[in-house]
């Protein structure tokens, strides 16, 4: 069973890398490398489409319910998603002024592939257009009926078949390549001597943001904030152990359904929200965004930039699969893109991705249950605002 487990495999095939590397052959990490950068190469080019057929598909199923539902409930997934992005940047630029100076990485020897793809991506095929061809042709189908609805549906499948199926199964080698790089350009001893501190202020971060969710959406009374968090601890076990969390929706739904007024908002909510609402993904990847650009540029990130960074960062969550492996091959090029990431800087960043899923994937599930509430709150305030005017 453990052996089943991605960050299992990964942290057991890094090891054995480590321990095999000095007696390996230049030409053995060269190639490792080249592999790592054609997936990479090939994530691309695939990106625009899935990106496509995910905020087409979300936008078209969203279109069946009461126009006034949809829009609320995606204004307050962006502004949750936001709010979670910017907690993130508050937190690092707190951690790396109160931590010692993490010095700049340098490093010590130039490391190149034996070979690129001879077919380079342009400029202009990029995430964000493909997000702008999804929300169109979304609206298209929701108003005009074309394309129909089922372009989308099979269009979704196959592109979550491509990620979750095909290149989640690639992770450990996509991993490894870049590892390679950062073992003989010796990055891996700056980082680890420079990282663990790290993880203990980031599960502080998580701990205070989802306790603040929860007293956003029920109040200080302790009884009965203590036993809203009871309801969702099943799920909160099943997603720490199964790394999914569409997996954990069934026990996500009875967990959050218990902490409503309107326990049948659940049903409705939770399954829209899945994909979308990742609260988990949004402060662990965007606080070792923060920290990684800080400890190779060797200065924070500024506020144009990260504001430029999270507007496309929230638009992607709206594309990526709540399924281990799926989400972070999205992100990669926005990183890539917005924050000038290098392949020492994805290799990081992947790393910690996988080991940390469990956390990730459990923070994403209980904050979502934790802010189904907080939307309900919302929701019958906006209803009873707007329904006298229908009267």
């Amino acid at each position: 069973m453990l052996l089943k487990h991605r960050s299992f495999q990964v942290a057991l095939l890094i090891t054995l890398y480590l321990l095999l590397a000095p007696y390996l052959p230049d030409l053995f990490h060269r190639g490792l490398y080249t592999i790592s950068l054609l997936i990479k190469d090939t994530l691309l080019w695939l990106l625009p489409f899935t990106v496509s057929f995910f905020i087409g598909y979300a936008i078209v199923s969203f279109g069946k319910k009461a126009p006034l539902f949809i829009l609320c409930l995606f204004f307050f997934e962006a502004v949750s998603n936001a709010c979670s992005v910017w907690y993130a940047y508050l937190c690092g630029f707190f951690v790396t002024i109160n931590l010692e100076a993490m010095k700049p990485s340098t490093l010590l020897d130039s490391f190149s592939p034996l070979w690129r793809a001879p077919v380079i991506k342009p400029v202009w095929w990029s995430a964000d257009k493909g997000a702008f061809v999804g929300i169109l042709l979304g609206l298209c189908c929701i108003f005009f009926s074309f394309p129909h609805k089922n372009f989308f549906l099979r269009g979704k499948r196959f592109a979550e078949l491509i990620l979750t199926r095909f290149f989640a199964r690639l992770i450990p080698i996509f991993i490894l390549g870049f590892v390679a790089r950062m073992y003989k350009t010796d990055l891996i001893n700056q980082v680890v001597g420079q990282y663990a501190e790290l993880l203990l202020w980031l599960v502080l971060a998580l701990f205070v943001y989802i306790a603040f969710l929860f007293l956003l959406g029920g109040g200080p009374s302790v009884p009965a904030y203590t036993q809203r968090i009871k309801n969702l601890l099943p799920a909160f076990g099943l997603a720490f152990s199964s790394g999914c969390s569409l997996s954990t929706m069934p026990w996500t739904i009875s967990g959050t359904s218990k902490n409503l007024q309107n326990r049948e908002l659940a049903g409705a909510i939770i399954p829209s929200t899945t994909n979308i609402q990742q609260i988990g993904d949004c402060i662990i990847n965007s606080f070792f965004c923060f920290i990684l650009y800080y400890h190779f540029n060797g200065n924070p990130i500024d506020l144009l930039t990260w504001a430029r960074f999270s507007t496309v960062f929230v638009l992607a969550r709206f594309a990526t699969a709540a399924v281990l492996g799926g989400a972070i091959f999205i992100m990669l090029p926005i990183y890539e893109t917005y924050l000038g990431f290098t392949p020492e800087m994805i290799a990081i960043i992947l790393a910690f991705n996988v080991i940390l899923d469990p956390l990730v994937t459990c923070t994403n599930v209980i904050a979502n249950g934790a802010l189904c509430r907080v939307f309900e709150k919302v929701w019958v305030a906006l209803s009873r605002r707007i329904e006298p005017t229908h009267r």
